[in-house]
């Protein structure tokens, strides 16, 4: 037989190493993914300071930032360099850019099995917070959003938190984070749970209890990144939970 014969061993596969950042490479690009992501925003703010010979510092940058137009400029412009940062950090692993961040799309069932989902947490969050007496919005949003809405820049914003926002979060979060981390020692669980928290401290202008609401909703999104192997899943549910939320606030909430 050619399995004992010296002159003919027997063939060995070797495996292709997965060309994916483990554990500490994803989380080194993933903080450079985010100052990316902020340097992109804060320079839309510079450049709006810059355009009407304002002085450059801090008090002309948090005048002009705290204009609905200029956030929603703000956050957009976080978007390409997001997806910039990113790129390069798929292109070093010379790995596809679609399949290491898994933008292939879905089913319609498990598109309305995680909007089902995602309702019912709301729903919870949303009970919860009557009974405790506070409000289901923060009141910052509030003020902005409707200051947006009669300033004119309804749609702006609209597009800002609705498309740009949810897009740069998922590519880092359940994307690029998850990615990398479920496939060291994390796991999926572990993947699922970290880049949640991650996620969760992207949004620590809000409180405590709308941080513990954020997690949970950060918790179902990484399911169902794991479930489906789609981030396009995740980021059509977060645009969802985005819009509704910016639709009632802006012309239905009290």
């Amino acid at each position: 037989m050619d399995s004992l014969n010296p002159d003919h061993p027997p063939l060995t596969v070797t495996l292709a190493t997965p060309r994916v950042w483990k554990f500490l490479g994803t989380a080194l690009w993933g903080l450079l993914i985010f100052v990316a992501m902020f340097v992109g925003q804060i320079g839309a703010i510079v450049l709006l300071v810059a355009q009407r010979g304002l002085p450059m510092d801090l008090a002309s940058l948090q005048l002009v930032g705290r204009e609905p137009q200029a956030l929603a400029l703000s956050v957009t412009m976080g978007l390409p360099a997001t997806l910039a940062a990113v790129w390069l950090a798929i292109r070093i692993k010379k790995a596809a850019f679609a399949d290491y961040l898994a933008l292939h799309w879905s089913s319609w069932k498990q598109l309305l099995f995680g909007a089902v989902g995602l309702v019912l947490i709301v729903v919870a969050w949303e009970t919860m917070s009557r009974s405790l007496g506070r409000e289901a919005t923060p009141g910052f949003m509030t003020d902005l959003l409707k200051s947006g809405r009669d300033k004119g820049a309804a749609f702006f914003l609209l597009f800002a938190f609705s498309v740009a926002a949810p897009m740069s979060e998922e590519v880092l979060a359940r994307g690029f984070l998850y990615r990398g981390w479920s496939a060291s020692f994390l796991r999926v669980p572990g993947a699922i749970v970290l880049s949640s928290l991650v996620w969760t401290a992207v949004h620590l202008q809000y409180d405590m209890y709308f941080l513990a609401e954020v997690f949970s909703i950060g918790l179902w999104f990484g399911y169902m990144r794991y479930r489906s192997s789609s981030l396009w899943l995740t980021i059509v549910l977060h645009a969802l939970n985005n819009l509704t939320a910016v639709v009632l606030t802006m012309w239905l909430g009290s």
